[in-house]
């Protein structure tokens, strides 16, 4: 007697057949644009600027037996830094998009530590990303600068001396008040479980703001943040 394609398969082989084919169609995240990691196409930036203050805080609660790195969780001051300019499609991103990445000259990398203030985060961001945009590892940096250049920090977190308690929503509008031109749909708030990591903003290829719906989608959701007081200073 005939039986129908449900009746001869039970419903967990065909919830995992489904499964499979979404995998294949869909991929990973990176991989989703169909110019695979091709140097130099790309649809826009995001600028990550990392709550420099967080990240040390955090290094030193997973290993309070070691010092946090020196560089920059020193006495220096620093408040945003950049952790990243990255490449990315309207759909996932381009990374490692040379193997055999161009070697930075050590000039280029003492240039940027006001900036990123750590050699092995310069050398990894352009081994990563920076292959990904088609350019000399000058001009990318020099690229990163303007970039750094085009956003303003709000004046509320140039100079924070004891701990904050923020939302998401609340630095987001800081920095489009303090940005002409930036809309909330071009700025994302990323977190842990109880600090403000980093202010990610889209920029288009000139260094325009952008909106960027899919980076905004995953920004952080939870009601409250820390950020942690600038060292030193």
């Amino acid at each position: 007697m005939y039986q129908s394609w449900k009746s001869r398969f039970p419903l967990k082989f065909r919830l995992a057949a489904a499964a499979a084919v979404l995998v294949l169609s869909c991929g990973p995240l990176a991989a989703l644009d169909k110019r695979q990691n091709e140097p130099g196409q790309f649809d826009y930036y995001v600028l990550s600027l990392s709550w420099s203050p967080s990240f040390c805080e955090a290094a030193t609660e997973r290993s309070p037996d070691r010092q946090p790195p020196q560089q920059q969780c020193g006495e220096r001051p620093f408040h945003f830094v950049v952790h990243g300019l990255w490449p990315q499609y309207e759909r996932g991103f381009p990374e490692y998009c040379q193997r055999e990445a161009p070697r930075l000259d050590r000039n280029i990398v003492s240039s940027m530590l006001d900036l990123m203030p750590s050699p092995r985060l310069i050398f990894n961001q352009w081994q990563k990303h920076g292959t990904c945009a088609g350019t000399t590892p000058r001009a990318y940096f020099d690229t990163v600068r303007r970039a750094r250049a085009a956003v303003k920090i709000p004046e509320p977190y140039l100079d924070v001396k004891s701990y904050l308690m923020v939302s998401p929503a609340e630095v987001e509008e800081a920095f489009v008040k303090a940005n002409p031109g930036m809309s909330n749909a071009a700025v994302a708030v990323r977190c842990d479980s109880k600090r403000l990591q980093e202010v990610r903003i889209c920029l288009s290829k000139d260094l325009k703001f952008r909106d960027c719906p899919e980076v905004d989608r995953r920004a952080c959701r939870r009601e409250q943040l820390s950020m942690p007081p600038v060292r030193g200073g």
